[in-house]
């Protein structure tokens, strides 16, 4: 397709994503309020999901459209992005305070199943079925630890704002959402694709940048309107969280639904992953916050990565 109507494509499909996945993670939300399910799960699951939402269809439609360069270089591209570019741009608004259960369990986790991908990818040249279950296993184990803390600690996590609503309102909710989840999926992979094609780029640099900061929109957004507002203390929790959630849920189902390659190209990336979880703990460890200076510091880091990146 013509060049500018793949990039107007690329837009669209971004926008439908985000629409969808509000209107969807609203209308959800309501419907399981309404059915009793207790605001703690909602929070956990349902809108958990939502903000993963872009990541994870684009991922598993690009998976099965047989293009797992842009599967797996997107949610590494996102997971990069995601503590570089958005708690680097937020930390520069406003310093950024850490929880201690963030600091001391959750950065180490990001770490541990980021080489857990590292490893399960060179060992078998591929994500199998097999490693889809065991991301997923993870992820089951890590909402087991959430729900334990939000017991012990009702503030670690975040309230979830529920909106009320009339039961075919919530419906119509859930089925436009999901209509604009998977439409914007679409477009937004082929489009991707076709841009890759068109300038003789690879589907890895298309999914760790364009791709990337696309369906990574709502954290930025999110974080830097709190970081703005002086509501920041949830900012890096958040940030782990979607992380965490892209690694083992988005690439979990996706292997699971279909195997995905792991090229030796994704073997940098993924190290540079681990590397920004590691530079994050070290720029927080010592006050329990994130300063302006460590911000520049991520931001720099950033710029130099996608130099780098592009050089080679």
């Amino acid at each position: 397709m013509p060049l500018p109507v793949s990039f107007l494509l690329l837009v669209v499909g971004f926008v439908l994503l985000m629409k969808g996945a509000d209107i969807f993670v609203d209308g959800s939300s309501s419907l399981a309020d309404k059915i009793g399910i207790p605001q703690i799960v909602i929070g956990l699951t349902i809108v958990a999901f939502g903000t993963s939402a872009p990541e994870a269809v684009v991922s598993i439609t690009a998976g099965i459209k047989g293009s797992p360069d842009l599967s797996i270089s997107n949610v590494l591209g996102s997971n990069i992005l995601n503590v570089l570019l958005i708690l680097g741009i937020a930390s520069v608004i406003a310093p950024l305070s850490i929880q201690k259960n963030t600091l001391k369990y959750e950065i180490p986790f990001v770490f541990v199943i980021t080489g857990l991908l590292l490893g399960l990818g060179i060992m078998g040249n591929k994500l199998s079925r097999v490693d889809g279950v065991i991301f997923l296993l993870f992820m089951a184990a890590f909402m087991v630890y959430l729900v334990i803390i939000s017991k012990k600690q009702p503030d670690a996590v975040e309230e979830t704002v529920i909106k009320k609503m009339p039961v075919w309102k919530m419906i119509l909710f859930i089925i436009l959402g999901g209509a604009g989840i998977v439409g914007g999926s679409q477009l937004t992979v082929n489009a991707a694709t076709s841009i890759a094609k068109f300038f003789g780029m690879s589907e890895r640099l298309i999914g760790l940048t364009i791709v990337a900061f696309g369906t990574s929109l709502p954290e930025l957004v999110t974080s830097v309107v709190a970081s703005y507002k002086h509501n920041a203390d949830i900012a890096i929790g958040n940030i782990v969280g979607s992380n965490i959630f892209n690694i083992l849920f988005v690439l979990g189902v996706t292997a699971v639904i279909t195997p995905i390659a792991y090229v030796n190209d994704f073997i940098v990336d993924n190290i540079m992953a681990m590397f920004v979880m590691l530079l994050l703990f070290l720029c927080v460890i010592r006050h329990r916050k994130l300063t302006r200076l460590g911000g520049i510091i991520m931001l720099l880091c950033y710029a130099a990565y996608f130099v780098v990146f592009i050089v080679m």
